[in-house]
């Protein structure tokens, strides 16, 4: 499990937590080559949002292309400052990065190992919950698979799955059912600032809206 953080406060706070393929970015970035990242449609508006309202951004990412060989452990800092690149022009910003790097059937025995941080298990939040001084229990995951959904649950998080076709499987048990389903990281950011509410219309022109009970 590795980490890197910005200035931390020593206050019991609200947290979201971050995926990045799928949720935070619309690539997949295994590549290596983080110039290929781009923020998801809204992206930085959300997490604008989101901050302006009191929470901490936390990204939480799988990054099993490390125990693959496809890019070395130093690459996920160049990953990092890519997504606060691109954040910047819309003053927004991530508190914290956490990743995994293991993969149980890699080749490479450093990283082919069963850790407790590879989402579903909940290791990468309750790290941050440590660092951070983070309520769990008043905090949310936003991710776009179900294994996601299960590591935000096992932390004690309220979750958002943003269904932007990357859960194909849809193994469906009660610490894999989200709270509340959406259909960009600009949503899930409306559902998480007003949960007993319906998210607004893009302001764009583009409804967001799915149906969940299609995905039941």
């Amino acid at each position: 499990m590795s980490a890197h953080s910005e200035a931390r406060s020593t206050a019991l706070r609200r947290a979201v937590f971050l995926d990045t393929d799928g949720t935070l970015i619309d690539n997949v970035w295994h590549d290596g080559d983080p110039r290929l990242a781009t923020l998801a449609r809204g992206a930085g508006g959300a997490l604008r949002m989101l901050k302006a309202h009191g929470f901490l951004l936390a990204v939480v990412s799988n990054q099993p292309g490390v125990a693959l060989g496809r890019f070395p452990l130093r690459a996920l800092t160049d990953f990092e400052r890519r997504i606060r690149e691109l954040l910047a022009p819309n003053g927004a910003s991530v508190d914290a990065f956490y990743y995994c790097p293991h993969l149980p059937q890699a080749a490479n025995v450093r990283f082919a190992v069963r850790c407790l941080c590879r989402k579903p298990q909940p290791g990468l939040l309750r790290q941050a919950a440590r660092d951070w001084q983070i309520d769990l229990t008043q905090s949310w995951l936003v991710g776009d698979t179900l294994d996601d959904i299960e590591a935000g649950s096992r932390a004690g998080c309220r979750t958002v799955l943003v269904d932007t076709g990357n859960e194909i499987e849809w193994r469906l048990a009660p610490s894999r059912q989200p709270h509340h389903l959406a259909g960009s990281l600009r949503q899930a950011a409306h559902q998480i600032l007003n949960p007993a509410g319906r998210a607004p219309r893009d302001p764009d022109g583009d409804c967001d809206t799915i149906d969940a009970a299609s995905r039941a």
